[in-house]
C-alpha cells in the first residue's frame, strides 16, 4: 500500500468492543487479568498500551521497519538508544546536532565515560570512514542537520559504518517519513521527535525509534519498560491523528519552504539561505537523491547578530517559538535559543542565523510578512 493509506490503515482497525473507526484512548494505567497470569496482551500500561501499540505498528509501517517503539519525547528515545552502549564505547556524530542531543552527550554521558566525536558534514560525505576506528559503536546522523540544513550521505556513512562494526543511527525528524527512508538507505535505527512533523500541531511532546534489527528491538522494547520513558495514551491518540495527514502537510510545508528560501536568497538583505531544495545548497544533489521533496525548514543568514535578533520580533505572522514542524509557521534565533548549549561547542551556530519552521499557511502571507520586517529592518539601518 502507499504511504498514504499506510498512515491512515496500519495498526487501527476498527475498535473490535464498539466498531469504533478511530483509535480508542485506553486511559488506564492497568488491566484486568482473567486469572493470575492470563490476560489480554496488557498487563500494565508503562509496559504496554493498546493506543500504544497502534501508534507503533503505524509509524513502524512509515519508516519501512519491523519493530517501533514510542517514547515520551525525543530526548526520551534518544537516552534509551544510548544505553545500548557502556561507557568507554566511541560515538562519531554529525557535528551540528540538535543542541538537546549535544547537551545529553556532552554533559550527560562523556563525564561517565562514553566517548564522543564531532565531524562536520562535508567531512562525513567525502570520507565517512575517516573517523571510525574499532572503539566505535555509534554513528549518529541528522540530515538535515539543525540548524544549519546540512546534508549527509546516509547510505555511504552506513557502509562505512557497517565495515568498521558500528550502527547506523539517523534522526529523521526534520525530514519525516514521508521524505526520507533512512533504513531503506542503510541505516540500523532510525529517531524521531514525534513532537515535531509526525504530530504536527504543536500539541504534544513524543519519540519514537524504529529498527529492522530484531536483537535491537527487543533491547529497546526491554529498556522502554525498564527505564519508563513511556508516552500517554493521549499523546499517543495525537500523534495517531496527526500523522494521517502527514503526506498532505508534508507536501504543502516543502512547497512553501521552496517559495520563502527563493525569496530570501533574492534579498539584498540575507547574506545567506540554507536550504537543500535551493542548487547553491552545497547538500542539494545528496538530498535530491536520498529524499523524496527538501523539507520545511529554513534558515537564513542576517547582516548581524542584532538584526537576527530583532527581525525575529519585528515578524506578525511567523511566531517567535522554539520547536518546529506544526501547521503554523515559526521563527526563532538559534545561538539563543534551541542551540544556546552549543554555545562553546566548535559548531556552534552561528550568531546572525535565523531558522524557520515554515507552516502551511499561504506562502504568499508569509513571505509578505517577512518581507514588511525586512523593510522595516532597512528602515531602523537607515535612521
Amino acid at each position: 500500500m502507499d504511504f498514504e493509506t499506510r498512515a491512515i490503515q496500519d495498526g487501527q482497525e476498527p475498535d473490535p468492543a464498539t466498531g469504533a473507526v478511530t483509535v480508542p484512548i485506553y486511559q488506564t494505567s492497568t488491566f484486568v487479568q482473567e486469572a493470575v497470569g492470563e490476560h489480554k496482551g496488557y498487563e500494565y500500561a508503562r509496559v504496554s498500551n493498546p493506543t500504544r501499540t497502534a501508534l507503533q505498528l503505524c509509524l513502524a509501517s512509515l519508516e519501512g521497519a519491523e519493530h517501533g517503539v514510542a517514547f515520551s519525547s525525543g530526548l526520551g528515545a534518544v537516552t534509551t538508544i544510548m544505553h545500548l552502549l557502556n561507557p568507554g564505547d566511541r560515538v562519531v556524530a554529525v557535528a551540528d546536532v540538535y543542541g538537546g542531543v549535544y547537551r545529553m552527550f556532552s554533559q550527560v554521558y562523556e563525564p561517565k565515560g562514553y566517548e564522543f566525536e564531532w565531524a562536520p558534514a562535508d567531512e562525513l560525505n567525502a570520507d565517512p570512514a575517516a573517523r571510525l576506528d574499532e572503539r566505535t559503536r555509534i554513528v549518529w546522523l541528522e540530515t538535515p542537520t539543525n540548524p544549519m540544513l546540512n546534508i549527509v550521505d546516509i547510505r555511504a556513512c552506513a557502509e562505512a559504518a557497517h565495515a568498521a562494526g558500528a550502527l547506523v543511527v539517523v534522526d529523521n525528524t526534520f525530514a519525516s517519513p514521508y521524505l526520507q527512508q533512512p533504513l531503506a538507505l542503510g541505516a540500523d535505527l532510525v529517531v524521531h521527535s514525534t513532537t515535531k512533523y509526525l504530530g504536527g500541531h504543536s500539541d504534544l511532546i513524543g519519540g519514537f525509534a524504529a529498527t529492522n534489527d530484531p536483537t535491537v528491538a527487543e533491547r529497546l522494547t526491554f529498556l522502554q519498560k525498564s527505564l519508563g520513558a513511556v508516552p500517554g495514551p493521549f499523546d499517543c491518540w495525537l500523534v495517531l491523528r496527526g500523522i494521517k495527514t502527514l503526506a498532505v502537510r508534508m507536501r504543502q510545508h516543502c512547497e512553501n519552504a521552496r517559495a520563502v528560501a527563493e525569496f530570501l536568497e533574492r534579498h539584498p538583505r540575507v547574506e545567506g539561505v540554507l536550504y537543500p531544495g535551493l542548487e547553491s545548497h552545497p547538500g542539494h544533489e545528496i538530498a535530491a537523491r536520498q529524499m523524496r521533496d527538501f523539507g520545511g525548514m529554513v534558515s537564513f543568514l542576517a547582516e548581524s547578530e542584532e538584526e537576527a535578533v530583532g527581525l525575529c520580533a519585528r515578524t506578525k505572522l511567523w511566531k517567535l517559538a522554539e520547536s518546529l514542524g506544526g501547521v503554523e509557521s515559526l521563527i526563532e534565533h538559534p545561538a539563543r535559543m534551541t542551540h544556546a548549549s552549543t554555545a562553546e561547542a566548535p559548531f556552534a551556530a552561528p550568531r546572525n542565523l535565523i531558522r524557520l519552521s515554515v507552516g502551511i499557511e499561504s506562502a504568499e502571507d508569509l513571505i509578505a510578512d517577512l518581507e514588511a520586517a525586512l523593510v522595516r529592518s532597512a528602515a531602523a539601518a537607515g535612521a
